[in-house]
């Protein structure tokens, strides 16, 4: 049986970086399993259509379950299904998050994580087109630039918010991420620079590196506590492949707290009703989701925009403290783009421009579990020993979306904030009707109503198999899962608390970081032994 000395399941953003630096040691073998395609659809290095990417062949297009808070509707989740995961599909803003995030992390319990701790990492893997500086980096892989031909209407949308009296900020990636400015993106050279290009891509001839897509992994194995390799579904047949060190899982925040569910790690009750037999007992598994809830802003514009094919859909932004407290981070991200851009349906027809208003720091907490299998009774405790569920099934998603009150007031304001900003004299030669919410919606309890009918999300789901020491953590400080051997997990699940904006940027951080913990730690000082593990075919 083939043996490698690391597995790493996931080539999305952080997988890619973690397999990039672990074979930069020619001694060292890894193989790379991904479930999704190579990244050869045209769309995909188009930035401007990286809408069209989302419910395509390269998206798991997961739901969430009906959401209470929202009328019940499910929400879409798209995943990247395909070789850089979901940096092949977003919207490619590059942004690192606030200082206070990573500073927060470490008062949580996690050494090593706060923001001086972090920011060589974010260094380490970014060409920025800015040059070197106390922030930026020109040495590393991952092409970060400024817009090329950003409309004009984005700029404006800037100059609005300094006339209403906020700070110009040109660098959101600097220490201070307040104020109003354009978007730093993962471009190169006119195309999308995704973690797969940056980091997979000018690897592949290296012969310690194997890459395997369309695989995908059903479960890990171990003996006692120890993982010692992983099983994977390719071409209909099951493989098993054994690891010498260690198994590396960033499959995302989604889909790693479900492998680690189907392979016995997780809340022990809930497991053994589903009839998977327990490895560690981490109720933890599958908890803490969070995400950024948006709403939106749209108008019709009166004339053409002008937006090139090398733009991303959101190219300003804006970031404030809607309570005035400058001592942690903004709660509100503003992303505005030369398109009509309406949640949840995210049409997008005619001339016009949008702003979506995000909640950074929702207080709404989600979860991840697995889905019984197709006849199991809908009560875990009830449910048949010899039904367990199909790992080909999507997972269980419940967001929560807008539990919290405050949360709904927080982006009725950001409304109001927006309408006040549009209405601004810089915008007057492109501004058209209002779209959404619609000027029939006034009161607060329309633009309340508005919010729970629209609201939906802007695709970054982290924090289900989150870092610390606590009883519900998953990982500790250096991602290693507890109670077990050889298992480490890097990717945005990891992070216990979410960044303040887009989570791309984190995660190739957390990728970075997590490779040379690896390599520090030297993982099992002996190989695994080798024993005949029967293979099942389907």
């Amino acid at each position: 049986m083939t043996h490698y000395d690391y597995i790493v399941i996931g080539a999305g953003s952080a997988g890619c970086v973690v397999a990039n630096r672990l074979t930069e040691d020619s001694e060292t073998t890894v193989l790379l399993l991904e479930a999704g395609t190579p990244d050869t659809k045209p769309e995909i290095h188009i930035p401007a259509e990286c809408l069209s990417l989302l419910g395509s062949e390269v998206d798991w297009a997961y739901f969430s379950e009906p959401e209470p808070y929202l009328n019940n509707r499910k929400i879409f989740c798209p995943r990247g299904k395909v070789l850089g995961g979901s940096s092949s599909i977003n919207i490619m803003i590059y942004l690192r998050g606030n200082p206070h995030d990573y500073d927060h992390w470490q008062s949580l319990g996690n050494p090593g994580w706060s923001y001086q701790d972090v920011l060589p990492y974010f260094k380490k893997s970014e060409h920025s087109s800015r040059g070197a500086s106390e922030f930026h980096g020109i040495d590393g892989e991952l092409s970060v630039t400024d817009l090329i031909a950003p409309a004009v209407v984005s700029q404006r949308f800037v100059d609005a918010a300094v006339a209403l009296g906020y700070d110009h900020n040109p660098d959101a990636n600097a220490i201070r991420q307040e104020g109003a400015g354009l978007y730093q993106l993962t471009i190169k050279d006119g195309k999308r620079h995704s973690a797969a290009a940056a980091f997979l891509l000018p690897i592949l001839q290296r012969p310690n590196l194997t890459v395997t897509t369309g695989a995908l992994v059903t479960r890990l194995l171990f003996e006692g506590t120890r993982t010692v390799g992983v099983e994977y579904l390719y071409e209909s047949t099951l493989h098993q492949v054994r690891v010498n060190k260690e198994v590396i899982l960033s499959a995302g925040a989604f889909d790693s707290p479900k492998l680690l569910m189907l392979s016995g790690i997780g809340d022990a009750e809930q497991l053994q009703a589903l009839g998977i037999q327990v490895v560690a007992d981490l109720p933890g598994v599958g908890q803490n989701l969070q995400d950024h809830p948006v709403v939106s802003v749209a108008h019709e514009a009166t004339q053409d925009l002008h937006t090139a094919s090398t733009s991303s859909i959101a190219e300003a932004s804006l970031f404030l403290h809607t309570e005035g407290n400058l001592d942690v981070a903004p709660d509100l991200q503003f992303l505005f783009g030369p398109v009509v851009l309406v949640p949840p349906g995210y049409a997008h027809s005619g001339l016009g421009f949008t702003s979506f208003v995000c909640l950074t720091h929702p207080q709404n907490i989600g979860s991840v579990s697995l889905r019984p299998a197709e006849g199991s009774s809908a009560s875990l405790r009830d449910a048949p020993r010899t039904l367990s569920p199909d790992p080909k099934d999507a997972p269980m998603i419940q967001m929560n979306f807008l539990q919290s009150e405050a949360d709904v007031q927080k982006l009725v304001a950001g409304i109001k904030l927006l309408r006040n900003l549009f209405g601004a004299s810089a915008l007057d030669e492109f501004r058209g009707q209002e779209i959404a919410p619609g000027a029939d919606k006034q009161s607060d309890a329309a633009l309340v109503a508005y919010v729970r009918e629209t609201c939906s999300t802007v695709w970054h789901p982290v924090g289900t198999c989150k870092m610390g020491t606590d009883p519900m953590a998953v990982v500790d400080p250096e991602l290693r899962v507890h109670g077990v051997e050889g298992l480490r997990v890097v990717d945005a699940s990891i992070m216990p608390t979410i960044t303040t904006g887009n989570t791309n940027a984190p995660t190739i951080m957390i990728g970075e970081k997590a490779a040379d913990l690896i390599k520090a730690a030297g993982c099992l000082s002996q190989p695994v032994a080798s024993v005949i593990i029967p293979v099942v075919k389907n």
